[in-house]
Formats: C-alpha cells, structure tokens, sequence
C-alpha cells in the first residue's frame, strides 16, 4: 500500500489588513479638497448675504461647536466679514459695539487653520492681539468653545503669570491670544519661539492697539512677522489712516462697516442722556443715582485708577444697599479676573472702573453705564456705552458733564453721530415721584410763609426754582398764597408782560416797565418737545391729587358733600383750617365723644348692624329720639368708673370700641408656663417700698439663697430616687430580653437551606485599593522562628497553615536540602 506524501505543518492564514486608519485619512483629504473647492466658488461679496452658519462653506468640526455654543444666526458683520476672510483677504472691519465681531475673526481663523492641514509640528499660525488683559481672556474663552472639536492647540499670553511656564508651553502652540506688552516680551526673550510660519494676524480693539499707547510694541511685533501673510483688523470705531496700513503690511485690505450709513453710530435700542452736573456735585448725583436704582446692574466709569479706588472705598463705608466692585489697571491679574466673573454673574451690582473695562468685555445684562468723568474723546464715548444694549437689547446710558465740557462734548459727538437728551432729573419721568416732589415744595413753601419771623423768614428772596430743580421738578408749582401777594403787581403791569409770565416766561422787576424786553425774549425760537415739557407747569400727573394741589380759590367747585370741610388738613384748602368744636357737656367725655365720632363715621353697616343688639340690651331704643339715663359698668374692677348715657353724645360713645375701652380697664397680662400650660399673671419688678419693708438687700439676699439651697435639696432627692427606679427598669428590661434569647435559642432548630445566598467575603480595604499582599514563603523542615530558637523547641514541630489546620514541617527530599542542614547545623 502506498504511502501518502508528509505534508508540512499548516500556514496560518493571513488577516486582512485594517484599513480603517487610512480611509478615515482618505476621507479627511477628501473633505478637506470639497471644502477648499466650495471656498473657491464662493464670492467675496455675495449678492444674497447668507443668514446662518449652516450657509458657509465651514468644516464639521467648526459647525458642532458653534451649534453647541449657541451660535447659529449671523450678524451682519458676521455674513459681510467671513466670506471675504475664508476667501484669504485682508479685512478692515467695523460695526457697533456687540455685534459679534469676536465670531468674524475666530470662524476664518480656524477654518483657514484646518484647509491647511495644519499641526502642531508646524509651529504658531494664527496671533490674536487684544489691547487689556480681560478682552484677551474673553476671547480665549470663546476660542475654546467654537474651536472645541479641532485638533489645534490654543495658548493665553498675557501679563500677571508666570513668563517661565509660558515659555515652556509656547513652542507648541498653534493659536496665540496675547496682549501686546506681554507678546514682544516673548519675542525678545524667549529663544526657541518661532514665528516664522505664522498665517494669520488678528488685531481686536485695532484703533486701541494703534494709539500711542501701544505703537511701539505693534510695530515691533509686525517686524517680527513674515511679510505673506492674512490681517485681519476689527473694532468699533476703525481707523483709515495710511500711516497705520502701511505699517502692518496690508495688502488691498477690504473694508467691511456694516453701520456706516446709520444714524447713530451706537446701538439702536440704547437710551442716551447727559445732565449738567457742576464737579464738586457729581459725587451726591452718583449716590443718589445709585440708591434709586438698587436692583439694577450698573457699570460706572471714571478717569483714574485712584479716582476709582476712593470712590469705592467711600461708597463701602456709606453702604448704599448694592453689592460695590471696582476695576482698574493697578491690580494683580487673579484680582482683576475674579471682579470680572463676579460682576458678569451678579444679578444687581455696581462696578467702579477706568477705561480697561470700556472695550470688547461682554458682561451679561448690564442696565445702566454712568460716565461720571467725561471722555477724552467720542469713540471712547461709544465703547463705553457699550457695554449695555448688546445684541439688539435694551440699554441706558448717563454722561454727567461739567458746565464747562456741555458744548465741547455734544458738539464732538454730533460729528460722530451720537445724539444725546439732556434731563433734569433722573426721577422726571416717576410720575408719584414727581408728585411726592410737588407736595414737598409746597408744604416747605408753606412753613416759611407762616413764619412770625420775617426778618430770619425771606420767603421772596429763596431760590425756588432752583429747589424745585432739586427736587426733580420741571418747574416750580403755583402755590395760591404767593400768588395773591403780587396781585397788585399782576394788574399794573402791562398786558403784553403779563402775558409772558402767564405763558412761562421769565421776568425781573427790572424788567417790569420794559415791555420791548418782554417780547424780545418772546421771539419764536426752534423748540424739541422736551424743551415744551420742562416749560409746563400744570401737567396732569395723578390727576385728581395734582387739581387739588393747583387748584384756586375761585375754581373750587361747589359741593354738597357734609364732610368737606373735614377733609385732610395737608390739602391747600385747609390751610389755617379750624377743626369742629363741641360745645356742651363733659370736656374729657367731649373729647372721647369727639374721636368716637370719627372712628363711627367711618364704620361699615355691618358693624352697626351688630351693635343694635347691644344698644338694646342696655335699654336704649335707637329708633327713638330720647335716651333712658342708664348706668353703665362695663368692668369687672368695681374700682372702674361707670359709663353714664344721659344723651345722644354719649350714646355714640357706645358704637365706638376704641372710645370704651377707657371704661373697660387694662386687661391682665397672662404668661403660660411651657410645663403646665396654663395661663398666669405676668410677675413685674416689685415695688420699692415693698421691697424695703422686707429687709435689706443683703439680707434678702440670704434668705433667697438658704431658700434655694434648701429647694434644691428637696429637688436632688427626689431625682436620685427617679434616677434609681429608671436604672432599675432597665436591668429588668434587660434581663427579660436576655431570657427570651435564650427560650427561642433552645426552640429553634437550625436547619440547613440549600437555596440561601452564597456568603460574601468581608470587606477587604488592600482588595478595594488594588494592593498585593506580600505571600510568605513556606519555610523549610529545618528552618525556625525566632520565637521557637528563644524558646528551644524542636525544628520538627507541625507548622499552623492560614485555615487553622495544622501540617507537619517539610522534610528533606533532595541534596541540596541535606546541604543546606547541614550547613546550619554547623552554624550553631
């Protein structure tokens, strides 16, 4: 029989490569050419701005993060800026201040980043340069968002941390966010910074960052850089000048505004107003504005650092009820960040600050920014403001300006297109306000008029104007008793003079026989609404109050009402006015009558409906005209006076609960014990003289003791005795449980149960942790503990294994075993 061939052992079969790794590259490179080919159809200028993100020719990973920050709709700088820059242009961007112009920058930045392939062996391609510290961190911040699903690495270089772990960090960074200062100082120090391959140039805030301030460091820093390269330029007030374009190198810069034609070169939806406030009152305005508005978020700006420091520091003490921060550039960075958090969370707040706060922050809900120093000059003005009215929000903006800066200020801002109202008030427009103001003015006035003292007393010779202006008034208001002084005057004057004055405008006596002055100050003049609403005098606020007030004499209308002349004694129509008087009968019972008379005018018919009973009982027949003379005691104390009702006065006094209470007495003053619960009477200091019949103080002092003493005895007993029938109880309760164990122990048989639960091991804390235990090697037949050589015992004893049973010692099987006995042996 043939034998069949030997064949080998079998080969293994070989596994199909993965391939996941390079169709996911293959992929990428796919994705990235159409994202680079849709660039390159795509106009700079598009005849239909695109609306949402999902419109641009963006990679995934930009579109999810901008999903999942909340970014969704396009500004119109936004839809105007992106393209040309995805495009690879220059960009020269303005708009108002937030209207997302961090967004117009980012987006292009990484975008431009990733149709590169760029990584981080290929060292820094994009620098972002922001003129403060917190613009810089907000950025960073929103960097970190939009760009959280790149692969890029992005770094915060500014100054107040550490330069040495910056420099550590630096080399492998792909984005920078920096401020000026803190970028040269790496430029200049740092030796294995390069630069050389950087694509991009972002300069946020660029009229900042041009200014003198900051035009060295620039220009240093762009002399650093390489010539070929993307710039882009955003702020809200951006600069055209040739000098500033040549020196950072633009080439054919494309500038996007996208509210140039606009009116006003601030947010829409931003309320703008300035009052005339002389210097050494700008502080009292700042406090009363602050106290009127103390669940607002208001962001306060002066000039100076050490201006914003005593201003908080002044405002703390005083404590106006809001919680106070303050911001400039002469604290630590950890310092500056944490008020920035703090006000950006607070719900109500006022922070102090310099212009570091002015530009690009974006601090949430922000009511009010109050210029209490004036800027040096309008775009400053724009930046401040702001910081309220963001992204199509509602604001309110206050400049208080020195009479001196009025018509320099308004005129520099008119040339910028900023429009702002003058007011007179903050309160103007609080309608109950400006009434509490009026009845204010007019009881002042009213109080000096009556004055006995008219040499002291000169009511023509104040300012009423100006402390109605004080007030918040648009006006001083008419007050009758002024006016009929100068009755005479009125009617000798001539009509065209007294015309004037009727109609508001003002006159001195000099010019009471001037009628030629009158009328030249009549002239029409170009008027705006405002100017006709502070010139009224008798606006309908709260109406029927304000008519009352104004009213005079001869429009009183005629009136039928019994209680008119009772009305209340701070209406102009009482003024001097004498309250009834009764004529007959007791005079303390009068007076009782009197207030008795008030309190039942006022109640309701239910409670007199209730009363009728009671007027019966007591034998009075209200429907009668005659009173039966009645005695009445209505206290238990037969020490109380009686109620004696002899007339119809006093049978009032019966419908009055207040006014009988006088002959009701006090009632006792009950204290209820928490261990009883029953009510006693309330114990008061003893009387003097009581106290000295008893004896001295030391005296008493003795007896109370020995009192006490002795009551405490009592009281210790009693609890020993308490205390010993508990412990007593408790060894009984305690024996009868112990001989119920054992009853149910002896009944009880234990039966095993197959269908228990297997028994956990206990807790080990070496097995939670992951620690090994050392394992202890067995030792040999002729091996001893040190315990056993102290104790002289045999090395042939049984050893006690872990599980408690006993194993005899291991003999020698081998050479080396006897060797190794041998040998120790030998060492004793």
């Amino acid at each position: 029989m043939a034998r069949e061939p030997r064949r080998g052992p079998a080969r293994p079969q070989q596994r199909p490569q993965n391939n996941a790794r390079s169709l996911k590259r293959k992929r990428e490179v796919e994705n990235i050419d159409t994202l680079v080919q849709r660039v390159t159809d795509l106009e700079a200028k598009p005849a239909t701005p695109p609306q949402d993100f999902s419109d641009l020719p963006l990679s995934q990973a930009t579109q999810s993060g901008l999903e999942a920050s909340h970014f969704k709709t396009l500004t119109t700088i936004q839809a105007d800026a992106i393209p040309a820059a995805l495009k690879g242009r220059d960009i020269l961007g303005a708009a108002k201040t937030g209207s997302g112009k961090t967004l117009a920058f980012l987006v292009p930045v990484l975008e431009n980043l990733y149709r590169r392939r760029w990584t981080e062996y290929d060292g820094l391609g994009a620098l972002i340069l922001s003129p403060t510290r917190e613009l810089a961190i907000q950025i960073f911040e929103v960097l970190r968002k939009v760009g959280r699903n790149h692969v890029f690495s992005a770094g915060l270089v500014i100054g107040g941390k550490s330069l040495q772990e910056e420099r550590e960090r630096l080399g492998r960074m792909n984005i920078l966010v920096a401020t000026p200062g803190r970028m040269l100082q790496h430029m200049d120090q740092t030796a294995d910074f390069d630069i050389g391959n950087l694509q991009m140039l972002v300069l946020d805030e660029a009229d900042r960052i041009m200014d003198m301030g900051f035009q060295t460091a620039v220009d240093a820093i762009v002399d650093h850089l390489p010539k070929e390269r993307q710039t882009l330029l955003f702020s809200a007030t951006q600069t055209k000048k040739i000098t500033d374009l040549v020196r950072l190198s633009l080439n054919e810069p494309e500038f996007v505004s996208v509210h140039e034609s606009a009116n006003s070169a601030t947010p829409s939806k931003l309320q703008q107003n300035y009052l005339v406030t002389p210097l050494p009152e700008k502080l009292d305005v700042l406090w009363s504005f602050i106290r009127a508005n103390l669940k607002k978020k208001i962001l306060v700006f002066l000039s100076s650092g050490k201006q914003v420091r005593f201003v908080y520091e002044s405002f703390r003490h005083l404590q106006p009820g809001i919680p106070l921060l303050h911001l400039h550039g002469n604290q630590k960075q950890t310092a500056r960040l944490d008020i920035t958090t703090k006000f950006s969370r607070a719900q109500h707040a006022c922070l102090f600050a310099t212009d570091v706060a002015a530009r690009g922050l974006d601090f949430p809900s922000v009511d009010w920014v109050v210029q209490v120093d004036a800027p040096e000059n309008p775009d400053t003005y724009i930046h401040r403001v702001g910081r309220t009215a963001r992204f199509e929000r509602e604001g309110h903006s206050v400049m208080f300006l020195d009479p001196s800066e009025e018509e320099g200020m308004l005129g520099a801002l008119e040339r910028k297109r900023v429009v702002l109202e003058r007011i007179n008030n903050m309160c103007f427009k609080d309608p109950e306000l400006k009434y509490l103001g009026q009845k204010a003015f007019v009881n002042y006035v009213r109080s000096v008029y009556i004055m006995q003292d008219k040499e002291t007393f000169k009511l023509k010779e104040l300012d009423l104007e100006g402390f109605a202006n004080s007030l918040g008034l648009p006006g001083a208001p008419h007050v009758k008793f002024l006016k009929g002084d100068d009755t005479k005057t009125r009617k000798n004057m001539p009509r065209a003079l007294a015309a004037a004055l009727e109609n508001g405008d003002e006159a001195s006596e000099d010019d009471i026989d001037g009628e030629e002055k009158v009328m030249e100050k009549r002239k029409p003049t170009v008027r705006t609404k405002y100017d006709r609403m502070f010139e009224r005098r008798n606006q309908d606020v709260l109406a029927d109050h304000y008519h009352k007030l104004i009213q005079d004499e001869d429009e009183q209308p005629e009136t039928n009402d019994k209680h008119a002349d009772t009305a209340d004694a701070d209406e102009d129509n009482d003024f001097l006015a004498v309250k009834r008087r009764f004529q007959a009968g007791d005079k303390g019972l009068d007076q009782e009558i009197a207030s008795s008379v008030e309190s039942s005018d006022t109640a309701s018919d239910e409670e007199r409906s209730d009363e009728k009973p009671a007027l019966e009982d007591l034998g009075i027949n209200p429907a009668s005209n005659t009173v039966a003379k009645k005695k009445i005691q209505l206290s238990n104390n037969p020490d109380q006076a009686a109620l004696i009702v002899d007339s119809k006065r006093r049978e009032k006094l019966l419908k009055s609960k207040k006014a009988l209470l006088k002959y009701k007495g006090h009632g006792a003053h009950l204290v209820f014990s928490d261990d009883e619960g029953e009510g006693k009477e309330k114990v008061y200091y003893e009387d003097e003289k009581e106290f000295a019949k008893k004896g001295g103080a030391d005296v008493q002092k003795e007896q109370f003791l020995a009192s006490e003493k002795e009551r405490k005895a009592q009281t210790d007993v009693v609890d020993k005795a308490v205390a010993k029938e508990k412990r007593r109880e408790k060894k009984e309760k305690k024996k009868e449980r112990e001989r119920r164990a054992a009853e149910e122990e002896a009944d009880v048989e234990v039966e095993p149960d197959d269908d228990a639960g297997v028994q956990l091991a206990p807790y080990d804390e070496a097995e939670e942790v992951g620690i090994e235990r050392p394992t202890k090697r067995k030792k040999k037949w002729f091996e001893q503990d040190e315990d056993d050589e102290a104790g002289g015992q045999s090395s042939n004893r049984t050893t006690k294994t872990g599980r408690g049973v006993e194993e005899p010692a291991e003999q020698p099987q081998t050479i080396e075993d006897l060797e190794a006995l041998a040998s120790g042996l030998l060492a004793r």
